[in-house]
C-alpha cells in the first residue's frame, strides 16, 4: 500500500451448489484510488453499466468504467458509496473523509480602510466569480481525469490548500490551491489533457485566469497568469504549455496558484498528483 494513497479493491461474491460442485460468481467488483481525507480526489473503476452513487448523487461512469469524487475542505460527514450492477444487485460502503489541520495565520493591526471593501471591486469580482463557476459547471464525458496528474511547473510550493488568514480576529476564505514560486514568462503546462473552457486576461482578484476541463466536472483553474497560448474551445494534452506564469490580479509578485475543482467543490492539488490511475 502507498502511504500516500489507499488503492482499495471490493469484491461481492455469490456462492452457488451445481452438480456438487462448489461454483463461485464474482457478482460485483470495483477499485479506488485516492485518499479518503479532507480535500481527497478519489478515482473509481467498475464494470460500465453498473450505476453508481455517492449518497443521492449519481456518478457518471465512462464507458471504461471510470468515475471519480471527492470531498471538501471542511466535509466531516459519513457518506455513503453505492454500486448497482446491471442485475440490480447492490453494495454499500460509508466513506468518511479523515480530518486535517490546517496552516492558520493570524494578522493584527490591519488599518479600517483596508478591512473595508471598495463597492466597485466586490461588483467586478462578483461578475469574476460567475464566470468561473459556469465553466466550472459544466459537464463533458472526457475521462483524462483518471489518467494521472503531472505538476503545471517545476517550483518551489509557496502556498498550500486549505490555509487561511484571519484580519484582525476576522477570518478570510481559505486557500484553495498550490502556489508555485516562479517568474514572469516562465512556462505553465497542463497537468491532464483537457479542454480549455475559460480564459479571461484581468479578473479583479485572480488576473489571468484559464480554467481546463478534464471531465467528469474536474477542472484545473491557473491563476494571476501573464498569457495564454491557447483559445477556448481548444484541446491540449497533457504537459502541452497552455500559458505563462505573472503577476496579474491581486498578486504580490509572478507565482502560479493552481486549483482543482469537482464541479464547485474544492479539492487539493497535492492529493491529485498523488493519486494514481487504475490500470
Amino acid at each position: 500500500m502507498h502511504k500516500h494513497n489507499i488503492f482499495t479493491k471490493l469484491c461481492l461474491i455469490g456462492c452457488f451448489i451445481l452438480n456438487s460442485a462448489m461454483v463461485k460468481a464474482v457478482e460485483l467488483s470495483f477499485e479506488l484510488s485516492g485518499k479518503i481525507e479532507q480535500g481527497g480526489f478519489v478515482l473509481g473503476k467498475i464494470n460500465a453499466g453498473n450505476v453508481v452513487k455517492l449518497d443521492d448523487k449519481k456518478l457518471t461512469v465512462s464507458a471504461s468504467g471510470d468515475f471519480v469524487f471527492g470531498f471538501s475542505r471542511d466535509d466531516d460527514k459519513t457518506h455513503t458509496l453505492t454500486i448497482t450492477d446491471t442485475k440490480g444487485k447492490t453494495f454499500t460502503k460509508t466513506l468518511t473523509p479523515k480530518t486535517r489541520q490546517y496552516k492558520i495565520q493570524r494578522v493584527e493591526g490591519i488599518a479600517k480602510k483596508i478591512m473595508k471593501p471598495n463597492p466597485k471591486a466586490v461588483a467586478r469580482a462578483k461578475k469574476d466569480s460567475s464566470q468561473v463557476k459556469a465553466a466550472r459547471a459544466k459537464f463533458s464525458d472526457n475521462n483524462a481525469f483518471s489518467q494521472g496528474f503531472i505538476a503545471p511547473i517545476q517550483g518551489i510550493i509557496t502556498g498550500v490548500y486549505g490555509s487561511q488568514r484571519y484580519y484582525n480576529g476576522v477570518p478570510k476564505s481559505p486557500h484553495y490551491g498550490l502556489d508555485y514560486a516562479g517568474k514572469t514568462g516562465d512556462p505553465v503546462k497542463a497537468p491532464a489533457k483537457g479542454t480549455v473552457v475559460l480564459y479571461v486576461a484581468d479578473m479583479f482578484y485572480s488576473g489571468g485566469t484559464m480554467i481546463i476541463d478534464h471531465g467528469h466536472g474536474i477542472t484545473s483553474s491557473f491563476l494571476h497568469l501573464s498569457d495564454a497560448y491557447v483559445n477556448v474551445g481548444d484541446t491540449v494534452n497533457q504537459g502541452d504549455v497552455v500559458a505563462a506564469v505573472g503577476s496579474s490580479g491581486r498578486a504580490t509578485g509572478p507565482h502560479l496558484d493552481w486549483r482543482i475543482n469537482w464541479y464547485q467543490m474544492r479539492l487539493d492539488p497535492m492529493l491529485v498528483l498523488k493519486t494514481k490511475p487504475i490500470k
